[in-house]
């Protein structure tokens, strides 16, 4: 697979994903391998820890907490969602425990207050985290990054997996096999609508 047609067709993967075949743990820790060569912001790459929980019960529990998160962010925002686009969501909440291998990534220390700090924090890891999903791709596997638990259940997860109080979680990848072979590139606006050269043009409104 060549680097463009791998950049473009790595889909956020929700109802593809093979909830019956088991992910061996020495493709999450290769994968993680080519995923600590993303860029980060100086020290800060050395201080990323990730924790991939495949034990089925700590699966069903993490699913458990992050299902019930996923429920009270809906009651205020489901009506704001794309149709297509919540339905896949709630079809991966539903099914959550099933996923073979949840993953994640995790930095030390709480998110900075100033704007600069935060990008370095997040900036760090980020990128690795896109890494590790664009090398599941290669390997035939398929993930989609989902954060519920982070609103107001962070706390419940890293009791149960042992996390300090002190490590922030960015987010849980839901990691499988794919059912679906092939993907193709997805409705994108045009770059005309999206980029400017040298100074802002355009609406500061979403959409």
């Amino acid at each position: 697979m060549d680097a463009e047609t791998l950049l473009t067709t790595t889909r956020s993967v929700r109802r593809k994903l093979d909830l019956d075949r088991p992910v061996d743990p020495a493709v999450i820790e290769d994968c993680l391998r080519i995923a600590q060569q993303a860029p980060a912001a100086g020290g800060l790459l050395k201080a990323q820890r990730w924790v991939a929980v495949l034990d089925l019960e700590l699966r069903a529990e993490v699913a458990a907490i992050t299902r019930k998160a996923a429920h009270e962010v809906w009651q205020h925002y489901a009506h704001l969602a794309d149709t297509s686009m919540f339905a896949s969501a709630r079809h991966l909440v539903d099914n959550l425990d099933r996923v073979p291998a949840l993953v994640l990534p995790c930095m030390p220390g709480r998110p900075p207050a100033s704007a600069a700090e935060q990008s370095s924090f997040y900036g760090s890891i980020y990128p690795a985290i896109w890494s590790f999903q664009l090398a599941l791709r290669t390997r035939g596997l398929a993930s989609s990054l989902c954060s519920y638990h982070l609103a107001g259940h962070e706390p419940d997860v890293a009791r149960l997996l042992g996390i300090p109080a002190d490590v922030t979680q960015v987010g849980l990848i839901a990691v499988a096999h794919s059912t679906q072979r092939e993907f193709s590139p997805a409705a994108r606006p045009p770059v005309g609508e999206i980029l400017s050269f040298d100074a802002w043009a355009g609406s500061a409104s979403l959409g």
